[in-house]
Order: structure tokens, then sequence, then C-alpha cells
């Protein structure tokens, strides 16, 4: 099991390999043959990044049975999904500031995310685990009011798309079954989710390999899997957001109305 990060260190950005409080530098590539160079930084010493640079933000709905049954929906026969902008990639502790005009509710959504790791496409569900890099964690933070605004149009892409309305991180973890993980997010100190990722309807990999087939997905592209039960709205003027996956990390995040 590896956890690779990036990091602003000295006005350079750089990336690595996370080991309790130290960061074994890296060069070259995350995604092609990244090579050790010597270099040792302390985690305290570095601002941790958003660990990729994503092409595209893919965002699952209704992709879990407890959460389908709850609103009385349907189980899809296939993925719904919607694309985040990259616009909307956040760094862990980054501070999330809702838009000055928008005065609704703006609510969290703990996930787990997948993190791709070379050029994927029209894969099959086998060969899916060899496109994945790894896991990380995912605040998918949506304005709620904006989705049924307009009665003729569902506005999923403008609900959730607004800058810096996706902080993950803090580090992309390899070499875990990710229908092993609990997703747990807590709201200033109180715990609001905690649901299993093998109650989701699509699996890492068939998400993988079914939107494979719609478009290519590229080193460092992030499928955020969805979310279950707990989703609520961030009521305070600072509110503290943790989304924790054991094993895989802890994303801590402000945001303020």
């Amino acid at each position: 099991m590896t956890s690779w990060v990036r990091f602003r260190h000295q006005d350079q950005i750089g990336f690595g390999t996370l080991s309790g409080q130290n960061i074994t530098v890296h060069h070259g590539d995350m995604f092609d043959s990244p090579r050790a160079n010597g270099k040792t930084l302390a985690l305290a010493d570095v601002e941790l990044l958003a660990p990729t640079t994503p092409s595209k933000i893919v965002a699952l709905w209704n992709n879990f049975h407890a959460l389908a049954a709850k609103l009385e929906k349907p189980e899809p026969p296939e993925p719904l999904y919607l694309l985040k902008a990259p616009t909307t990639a956040a760094s862990p502790n980054a501070v999330v500031q809702k838009p000055a005009w928008y005065d609704g509710k703006v609510v969290y959504e703990g996930e787990l995310a997948i993190v791709i790791g070379k050029v994927c496409r029209a894969v099959s569900v086998d060969e899916a685990d060899d496109f994945i890099l790894g896991y990380t964690c995912v605040n998918d933070i949506t304005a709620a009011d904006i989705l049924n605004k307009d009665p003729t149009f569902q506005q999923w892409a403008r609900a959730k798309g607004f800058d810096d309305f996706c902080p993950f991180g803090p580090a992309i973890v390899t070499g875990i079954d990710p229908a092993s993980l609990t997703v747990r997010t807590v709201l200033n100190g109180a715990e609001r989710q905690s649901y299993k990722i093998s109650d989701m309807i699509f699996s890492a990999q068939e998400l993988v390999s079914k939107i494979s087939h719609d478009m290519t997905l590229l080193p460092g592209d992030i499928i955020a899997c969805g979310t279950s039960l707990g989703v609520g709205v961030m009521k305070e003027a600072v509110n503290s957001i943790t989304v924790a996956i054991d094993g895989v990390g802890e994303l801590t995040n402000e945001f303020r109305n």
C-alpha cells in the first residue's frame, strides 16, 4: 500500500510518497514510472495540494442501495453521473467559500473517489483494476437550491460546479480493496455519515468499465463514487467538514457561508 501526495514547498510543486510524517520526494511523472530522487521532506514543512489535476471529475448519483431505498428511487440499470468542472478541485485544508450572490442551502457529500492511472478507453470490468492508480477522499459539495430552480432543467453541473466545490485528498492510496472500506463524514465535530462502500450498486471496477465506454478517462481523472445516507446542510457561518476513510485518510476542509 502506497500513499501518493502532491505538495508545495518553497514555491515549488512536487509529489512523492507519504510515510508517517515524512514525504519521499519523487521526480518524473506520478503516472509514468516515477522515481525517488533521494530527498525527504517533513509533512509539516509542506502545503498539501489536491493529489492530481484532473481533466474531468465524474460524479455519481444514486449509486447506493440504502439511499435509493430511502429516496424511493429505482436502482439504475447503468451508472447515472455528471461532470464537475476541473476548477472545482480544492486542496486538503482549503477554505471553501459560498458564492456571494447565492443565499441558498449548501450540502456536503462525503465520498470515495477512484483515481485513474492511465489512459482508459472501453475496458472490461476484469481489466479495470489495471487502470486504477488508487483511491482518495472527496467532498462533493452541492448548492442544493439550484438543482430544481428551473422547472424545465435540472441544473446538476451548475449546482456542483462552483469554484472549490470538490475538495479531495489528502493522498491517493494504492493497493487497497475499496469494497472493504467505510466512509464517515464529520460536520462540526458530529458524525453525520457512516456507510460501507460494499453497498454500492456499481462497484469501482464496474464504474470504470462502464464510464470508459462512454468517454476516455485520462491519468489523474477522478470518479466520485456517489454518497449514501446522511447528506446534510452546512448551516454555520464557518463549518469544519472531515471525510474519513480508514486506510485512505482524512480530508478536512472549512466551508464558509
